[in-house]
C-alpha cells in the first residue's frame, strides 16, 4: 500500500500556525493580559504606577480600537470577534499577522509538500486567515463565557453594597477590586466614568453592546429605569440576579441535554473530512483515474456545499436560545 502524508503535512502547518498565535500574544502583552489571573489587569496596572487617568486611557483605547474595522466588509466579522474578546491586537497588527501566518505557511508548503504555485498560495492565504479567525472567535467566546458566569455574583455584590449605604458607582468600585477579569476590569471601567460624570446607565449600555450579552442589557435597563422613576435599586438588582442566575443554570441545563445531538452534529459534519484525508494518505492515486474527468470538480463542488449545508443545519438544531 502507497502512503502519502502530505494531508498530514497540511493539518500540522494549521495546527502549528494556530498555536503560533497564541504564543506571539503572549509574547508580546505578557502574562497580564491573561483572564486566570486573581488581580484583574486594571488593578494590575495600577499597581504598576499607572494613575487612574492613563490606565483609563488605554482600557478605553483597547475597548474602542475594532470598532472602525466594522466598517470594513471583509474585516467586519474579525473586527467584531476581537472587540468582544477585547484583545490588546490593534486591527494593524490583527492585518500584519495574517499577512505573516500566510508566508509562514507558503514557506512550510513549499519546503514540506510538492503542491503546485496557485495551490500553495490558497491554502496559504486560506490558512493564514482562517486560523486567526479561528482564534480570535475562540479567545471572544472564552471572554463571554466568563462575563456570564461573573455577572450574577457581581450583581450580588452590588446589592449587599447597596443595602449598606454605598452609593451605586462606589458598590460598582468595590465589584472592580473583588471580581478577577475580565469583568473586574469592565466594572472598574465603568466606575471610573461615573467619577468623571458619565451615568451609570450609559456606561453599562455601551458595556452591553460591545460584548452583546442580553444579561448586562438587562442591568443597563434596571439601572437606568430606577434612575428615572426612582424605586429600591437593590431589591430591583436581587431580582435581577436571581432571573440572571437561573437563566446561567437554565443555559448549562440545556447545553448538557444537547450535547450528545452537539457532538453527533461535530462527526457527522468531520467525518466527510477526515475520510477525504484518510484516503489521500492510505491511496493517494484513489481519484486519479477520474479527476481529469469534466463532471469531477463539478461533483466535488456539489459535495462541499452539501458539506457546508450539512454544518450550518447541525448547529441551526442544536443552537437552542435560552
Amino acid at each position: 500500500m502507497q502512503l502519502s502524508i502530505e494531508p498530514l503535512i497540511y493539518l500540522g502547518i494549521f495546527a502549528g500556525i494556530y498555536l503560533m498565535i497564541g504564543g506571539i500574544y503572549m509574547l508580546v502583552f505578557g502574562q497580564s493580559i491573561k483572564l486566570n489571573k486573581r488581580v484583574n489587569r486594571r488593578l494590575g496596572l495600577i499597581e504598576k504606577g499607572g494613575s487612574r487617568d492613563e490606565v483609563m486611557a488605554q482600557l478605553r483605547k483597547e475597548m474602542s480600537q475594532h470598532e472602525g474595522g466594522r466598517s470594513v466588509p471583509l474585516f467586519a466579522a474579525l473586527a467584531d470577534k476581537a472587540q468582544k474578546a477585547n484583545l490588546a491586537f490593534t486591527p494593524g497588527m490583527l492585518i500584519g499577522l495574517m499577512a505573516g501566518l500566510t508566508a509562514v505557511t507558503f514557506a512550510a508548503l513549499t519546503v514540506l509538500s510538492s503542491a503546485g504555485l496557485p495551490l500553495r498560495i490558497a491554502v496559504s492565504i486560506a490558512f493564514g486567515i482562517g486560523a486567526v479567525f479561528f482564534w480570535v472567535n475562540g479567545a471572544a467566546k472564552k471572554r463571554l463565557a466568563l462575563l456570564e458566569e461573573q455577572l450574577p455574583d457581581a450583581i450580588e455584590l452590588i446589592v449587599r453594597s447597596l443595602r449598606v449605604g454605598h452609593p451605586l458607582s462606589s458598590s460598582i468600585g468595590i465589584v472592580a477590586k473583588e471580581i478577577a477579569d475580565p469583568l473586574g476590569s469592565e466594572m472598574g471601567f465603568i466606575a471610573d466614568e461615573a467619577a468623571y460624570g458619565r451615568d451609570v446607565s450609559d456606561s453599562l449600555r455601551s458595556l452591553a453592546e460591545r460584548t452583546g450579552l442580553q444579561d448586562l442589557r438587562f442591568l443597563a435597563v434596571a439601572v437606568g429605569i430606577q434612575q428615572k422613576s426612582g424605586g429600591n435599586l437593590a431589591e430591583i438588582l436581587e431580582g435581577l440576579s436571581k432571573v440572571v442566575r437561573a437563566r446561567f443554570k437554565l443555559f448549562r441545563k440545556v447545553k448538557a441535554i444537547t450535547a450528545e445531538a452537539r457532538w453527533s452534529g461535530l462527526f457527522l459534519s468531520a467525518f466527510p473530512v477526515l475520510a477525504l484525508v484518510g484516503i489521500n494518505v492510505m491511496e493517494p492515486d484513489y481519484y486519479s483515474d477520474v479527476k481529469d474527468s469534466a463532471f469531477f470538480l463539478p461533483a466535488a463542488g456539489v459535495v462541499f456545499v452539501f458539506l457546508v449545508v450539512n454544518v450550518v443545519f447541525m448547529r441551526i438544531m442544536v443552537n437552542i436560545k435560552v
